[in-house]
């Protein structure tokens, strides 16, 4: 049940989120059908699988239940015990005839209560309650980073689709052209050799093309996995295009930027639980009481029968709880380094984004605007002269080659924006932490 509502909470964020990685996603309604939208997988319908299958989410939501369990047992206090003996008891005159009254057994009955002192059970409840905000924290964190690992993966395959189709026609152009120089070579218009530098080119490209089809499949997998649809990977084909080059803005807050990410919110979390856990390992040295009632019956009269109270507390003679009160400051230290330590990589990651980000915007508006075109052109003249006798094999599959290799860097390139946008979104993303889950006691 736990588990059904937190992936009802995961399918609103990423379907309510206003910080979609792809410009133009529309919030989706309702639940895909695996087996026809596979076939037509959309990158929105790809997060709704993600969101109900991916493992790493289910092992992260693991860290969350375990943290609540956590919380349920630092709130409980400590249960009395109760004793019972009997005495005396002597195995040579027996325990006497008659009934219960007459028997020649006495009996103790005692309850013994531990009271904790110095709030103890409050410093641990908050501890725990800053645990479970660290755990909800780097779920979130995972769920940013597999959302990324998503984008990343569908996007991997868009571009392995697109270099097969460009493989599949470049061989397909290739036979063409083996067709037409076959002809030719019957009636004398060129020589054998210009007809076998065309044969090895038109083998390389079917090389190629199967080469594009393994790189395909392999996309296919990584892919499946990450949505859980591991046995149904050969069916899926992404069928979104890549996402519009826009200006980004250079304006960014740091201090806002690294305060909403999730992973610094969990060093945060954390660094509040060893707090309280110092505080708590401090409060041991305030003595506990433990109270005990009993009530005493003799053998024969039951007028004798007695009740007695007691108290007792810890003598501090020996040890004064240094070790546990030193642990605790060594972990307090830990977790600000921790905290610091998130905080540096944090700013890396969003330096780094961005950097490639740009770089990868520049590198496709380069590709639109000139190479490609210019690739494209070149191909076509190549083309139109060798038909027409003006140029030679070399030329032409010179031009060819040149065409093949920007069409496929373009891919690359558009890949590598796509995947850096979404890289760079998610490191600037402010954490979706939900405030309540399903099956919180609190």
């Amino acid at each position: 049940m736990m588990l059904s509502g937190l992936r009802l909470f995961v399918l609103a964020f990423l379907l309510g989120s206003g910080n979609a990685v792809v410009a133009g996603a529309e919030p989706v309604s309702g639940l895909a059908s695996s087996s026809s939208d596979l076939a037509q997988l959309t990158l929105r319908q790809a997060e709704i699988f993600f969101a109900a299958r991916n493992r790493e989410l289910q092992a992260g939501q693991r860290l969350v239940e375990g943290a609540q369990a956590d919380r349920l047992t630092a709130a409980q206090r400590p249960n009395p015990n109760l004793s019972f003996s009997a005495s005396p008891l002597n195995p040579h005159s027996g325990i006497g005839a008659g009934d219960v009254r007459e028997k020649q057994i006495g009996s103790v009955l005692g309850v013994q209560q531990l009271f904790e002192r110095g709030n103890k059970r409050e410093l641990r409840m908050e501890a725990a309650d800053h645990n479970i905000r660290a755990s909800r924290s780097e779920y979130a964190d995972i769920r940013r980073q597999q959302r990324v690992a998503l984008y990343s993966a569908y996007y991997d395959l868009v571009a392995a689709q697109e270099k097969q189709r460009i493989a599949t026609e470049t061989a397909g152009l290739f036979q063409n052209t083996i067709d037409a120089v076959d002809r030719r070579l019957k009636a004398g218009d060129i020589a054998r050799s210009e007809v076998a530098r065309i044969r090895v080119d038109a083998l390389r490209a079917q090389n190629d093309a199967r080469t594009a089809q393994a790189e395909r499949q392999k996309a296919q997998a990584i892919l499946a996995y990450i949505i859980g649809a591991d046995r149904e990977a050969p069916r899926i084909t992404a069928t979104d295009g890549w996402p519009d080059i826009g200006a980004v803005p250079n304006a960014l807050d740091l201090d806002q930027a690294l305060g909403g990410r999730a992973d610094v919110q969990a060093a945060q979390a954390r660094v509040a639980a060893a707090d309280k856990n110092r505080e708590l390992a401090r409060a041991l040295r305030t003595r506990d009481i433990t109270g005990s009632a009993q009530f005493q019956h003799f053998p024969g009269d039951f007028s004798n029968n007695t009740f007695g109270v007691g108290v007792s507390v810890p003598l501090f003679t020996n040890y004064y709880f240094e070790g546990e009160i030193r642990r605790a400051e060594v972990e307090l230290q830990s977790a600000r380094d921790n905290l610091e330590r998130v905080r540096a990589l944090a700013l890396a990651e969003i330096a780094r984004s961005r950097a490639d980000l740009d770089a990868a915007s520049e590198r496709v508006q380069r590709f639109r605007e000139t190479l490609s075109a210019e690739a494209q052109r070149a191909a076509e003249g190549a083309e139109f002269a060798y038909r027409k006798g003006a140029i030679g094999v070399l030329d032409l599959l010179d031009a060819r080659r040149q065409l093949y290799a920007t069409r496929l860097e373009l891919s690359n390139t558009l890949a590598d924006y796509a995947k850096s946008l979404a890289t760079w979104q998610a490191a600037i993303a402010a954490a979706q932490i939900e405030t309540k889950m399903v099956g919180d006691d609190k």
